[in-house]
């Protein structure tokens, strides 16, 4: 069963039977996509993957060495995805989810999940004047403390012309495995401080010192999406050569943080406690004015 949104500007489906994810979201007007197109044998696929967006607990991405160090000793992982041979994305995105309310500008949905440990999972997607807001969050179910981090997997359409401005001051080098072996400045190709064209060359990399915001321009789809995130200091950068896609994804923690020093990102919660993200996108049509400068309060 699908569910659906719409504001006067936009319309959202979602399925909740297929890890929660976003099927479309798309300017009723012109029909012009915001997230990637999921025609119906992507819908049928029953593959959050060739879907619009799903959501990632109880961790983003891959972790190395067949599982990790938990408050409680060694929890061990098996691969998870048939196109990867680490465990990826946590376990959100392969169950269904219920629908807990419905409204017309909002819709509830949740989970529970035994593995890779008892926890419950609930996103809120709400859809008002053009913006799509996506809460995420995780409460921690079982007797002992785990490890906990928390991201959203939007695909967006890629355009010769599409553009992107996130600003981040380091990015995570990778090996062959899409592991992180060490910081480095970002390279000026991946430098997008400003406006700029997205690379020809793959891009599969976590970037930090990230402010929490992003734009994307889409001038042959005739918009722009206006993005903000909190509760993720970092975002993945996927950008595959060839396709008619790119991901920019909002985490709480880079790849394989359960290894790295002090689990940067990663929330240790006890029995009840519980972590948040959220994410919103803006549509909107005027293109070609960059993000508008931070206001602080004084």
């Amino acid at each position: 069963m699908l569910i659906e949104l719409e504001d006067h500007l936009t319309h959202l489906t979602l399925a909740p039977a297929t890890g929660g994810s976003i099927v479309n979201w798309y300017v009723r007007a012109t029909g012009q996509p915001l997230l990637r197109h999921s025609n119906e044998h992507a819908v049928s696929s029953g593959l959050p993957g060739k879907l619009g967006c799903f959501p990632l607990a109880p961790w983003s991405n891959r972790i190395a060495q067949g599982g990790f160090d938990n408050p409680d000793g060694w929890l061990a992982l098996t691969p998870n995805s048939l196109s990867d041979p680490l465990p990826i994305h946590g376990s959100a995105w392969q169950q269904a989810w219920q629908v807990i309310s419905h409204t017309a500008n909002e819709v509830v949905l949740a989970m529970e999940c035994d593995a890779p440990f008892a926890y419950r999972a609930e996103q809120r997607f709400r859809l008002y004047g053009g913006e799509l807001s996506i809460g995420l969050s995780v409460t921690h179910l079982a007797e002992h403390a785990a490890w906990h981090g928390l991201g959203l997997h939007p695909y967006l359409p890629r355009r010769p012309g599409t553009r992107l401005q996130a600003k981040a001051s380091q990015v995570w080098m990778s090996d062959a495995s899409k592991l992180p072996t060490g910081l480095a400045p970002v390279p000026v190709d991946w430098d997008f401080q400003q406006l700029k064209a997205l690379p020809e060359g793959l891009v599969d990399n976590g970037f930090c010192q990230w402010d929490g915001r992003c734009l994307i321009e889409q001038p042959e789809l005739g918009y722009a999406l206006e993005c903000q995130a909190t509760g993720a200091d970092y975002f993945l950068l996927y950008c595959p050569p060839g396709l008619a896609f790119f991901c920019i994804e909002p985490v709480s923690h880079p790849v394989n943080a359960h290894h790295l020093p002090k689990r940067p990102g990663l929330k240790r919660l006890e029995q009840g406690q519980s972590t948040h993200l959220e994410f919103s996108m803006k549509y909107t049509t005027n293109v070609g004015g960059g993000l508008p400068p931070i206001v602080v309060a004084q």
